[in-house]
């Protein structure tokens, strides 16, 4: 059985690939964030804590656990934010995915790193992976940037490239566009939102498994991961109004310029999911599936 270390395990993705490995077993987990271990079952995986900017502490961990592969989840993910902060972007998105890819080509450590639909400029979506590339936004670059590192080195590498990824779990520091668009409607309050941009967004459980699946079949190379369904994010507050029947009325559609956001996002992305599907064996939920899935656990939540 390999053994595997995430970065990021208290965040949205590295929960659910806890959690997958806690039910299915498959491989042996060291889950590694920065601070204390905010996953609530503490038995069957490791936990160390560890913060990806420090790189001597990132080398005693991996030295200590001496994985087989790495999943490297941990980054700054807020498009604006990183607009914002483009030295601390670049600290988390680039300068530590160096610090981890030179651990692995010494150590020979297969490296699977977590990238974004928005490398694209959203010109001419869905985007197959060997499209060209070009950023909008310095989120993007930072993605980009991170890519290259990969690419050039002679480490065992992968690149997951995702979208708009969703779900629920314990303890969550960030929201996502289907608790955001539900908490929102559920207050009753009129919220704005775009028409104009489309994605294919990503249900967590669906992108912890291609992690997996990335791990048991040796992958190598750039694979695009989502779901299957290709919609406006209008389209997408839509159908979670629908599913938990709340009020449709007080959706206000704007096009991308009235929300004036920090950073550019791409028009157009989602992927084309083929070589996915074909080479590890990857079949997504579909955005009702999906929005069943978190229905279900909000249900045992509440309990």
């Amino acid at each position: 059985m390999k053994t595997v270390l995430t970065t990021g395990s208290n965040g949205l993705l590295g929960q659910k690939i806890t959690e997958k490995v806690l039910a299915e077993g498959r491989v042996k987990l060291i889950a590694t964030s920065k601070g204390a271990n905010r996953y609530p079952a503490t038995n069957g995986y490791e936990y160390a804590e560890m913060d990806i900017l420090n790189p001597e502490q990132v080398k005693a961990v991996v030295e200590k656990y001496k994985p087989d592969s790495i999943i490297h989840t941990a980054a700054m993910t807020n498009v604006d934010t990183a607009e914002a902060d483009k030295a601390l972007c670049h600290q988390l998105n680039v300068d530590a995915v160096q610090t981890l890819l030179s651990l692995c080509e010494e150590k020979n450590i297969q490296l699977i790193h977590l990238s974004t639909d928005f490398v694209f400029d959203g010109a001419n979506g869905p985007y197959k992976e060997q499209d060209a590339v070009n950023p909008l936004s310095y989120y993007g670059e930072s993605k980009v940037l991170a890519e290259e590192l990969l690419k050039n080195s002679t480490a065992k590498w992968v690149i997951l490239r995702t979208i708009l990824v969703y779900g629920i779990t314990n303890d969550m520091s960030r929201s996502n566009i289907v608790l955001w668009a539900k908490g929102a409607l559920e207050k009753g309050l009129p919220i704005n939102v775009v028409n104009d941009q489309w994605r294919m967004p990503t249900l967590a459980e669906d992108l912890a498994e291609a992690c997996l699946l990335a791990v048991e079949k040796n992958a190598e190379g750039i694979y695009h991961v989502s779901g299957k369904d290709y919609m406006s994010i209008a389209d997408i507050v839509q159908k979670v109004a629908d599913y938990w029947t709340l009020d449709k009325s007080i959706i206000n559609e704007v096009s991308s310029v009235g929300l004036n956001q920090t950073a550019i996002r791409p028009m157009k992305t989602g992927f084309v999911l083929d070589k996915t599907i074909r080479d590890l064996g990857y079949n997504p939920h579909s955005f009702d599936e999906g929005l069943s899935v978190v229905d279900g656990q909000m249900v045992v939540r509440n309990k």
